[in-house]
């Protein structure tokens, strides 16, 4: 952790550059993070709360994580200020790019929890289990859309309840999908990962950049 922790915090060189105008239909302070790192600067459009879809019952985990990534990035298209971007760069079709990541215990979804006390439930749940992370990944790319998911597995350790409730007490698990966030004070309770760090934190950026780099939207800095 150490390591990951040491590169959010380098200063060097970005490595890739935008070719066509980048829309992140997000405003998680990890995910604009993590774009920063790649030097790429894409402009934030938010979808309206509405945007977001609930799990129908009995639909499967990826499915759900793909369509709410989905439906957030058609969101982000439908904003006056997307039309404008479009307008801006006629010749270069803008990418909106949007990320769905939901917690998996056995069969239950875990979002964002409701209060203080839902956050201790769920991390009560976790405890001592595996359970999985999964990133639906959406971009629309002048009306063709792509999508992907990608799974990784955690092993949260059997922590005691006044660790849990002191981790809690914090604020930190409050806007965070199954109330824990690895990358900060919740790399406590993570014994193990399996897969993509990125991915548990919020966006798997392996498979996004390759994305990205399929349909020319960026470009290796020196290219």
């Amino acid at each position: 952790m150490f390591l990951k922790t040491a590169l959010r915090h380098s200063r060097s060189a970005p490595i890739f550059h935008a070719r066509r105008p980048l829309v992140l239909a997000s405003a998680s302070p990890r995910r604009i993070a993590f774009f920063a790192e790649l030097g790429l600067t894409p402009t934030v459009l938010v979808p309206p709360p509405q945007a977001e879809p609930s799990p129908v019952r009995g639909e499967k985990p990826e499915s759900y994580a793909l369509r709410a990534a989905l439906a957030k990035a058609a969101g982000a298209a439908m904003l006056p200020e997307y039309a404008a971007i479009r307008a801006a760069s006629p010749s270069a079709h803008p990418v909106v790019i949007a990320a769905d990541t939901i917690v998996v215990l056995g069969r239950r979804i875990l979002g964002k929890p409701r209060d203080a006390g839902h956050a201790l439930d769920m991390l009560r749940a976790l405890a001592g289990k595996k359970h999985r992370v999964i990133t639906g990944c959406a971009l629309l790319d002048n009306g063709t859309g792509r999508s992907f998911a990608v799974q990784s597995r955690v092993l949260m350790w059997d922590c005691p309840d006044e660790l849990l409730r002191a981790y809690v007490s914090g604020g930190e698990p409050m806007d965070k999908a199954g109330a824990y966030a690895v990358q900060g004070v919740g790399a406590c309770l993570v014994q193990h990962i399996a897969g993509s760090w990125s991915n548990v934190v919020g966006l798997p950026l392996a498979e996004l950049v390759q994305t990205l780099l399929e349909i020319n939207a960026i470009a290796p800095a020196r290219s």
